[in-house]
């Protein structure tokens, strides 16, 4: 069972401002949204595990969020 945090910076995807957030990887991929420190606004980030288990994670807007 895969579950590790790891602290991770990301670029805002609305005020371009860069944030440290924590991050759970897990045995699967998941999406949650979390306020952006800086600026308030939601982030919607997305955490993905290939099948050969390589980690990652991807940000991005509410309205970008669809297309994911």
């Amino acid at each position: 069972m895969l579950n590790i945090l790891s602290n991770e910076l990301v670029d805002c995807p609305y005020c371009g401002e860069t944030i440290e957030v924590v991050v759970e990887f897990m045995d699967e991929s998941y999406e949650y949204t979390e306020d952006c420190q800086v600026c308030c606004r939601p982030i919607v980030f997305r955490v993905d595990i290939s099948i050969n288990g390589e980690q990652t994670l991807m940000v991005c807007s509410e309205n970008d969020a669809l297309s994911f």
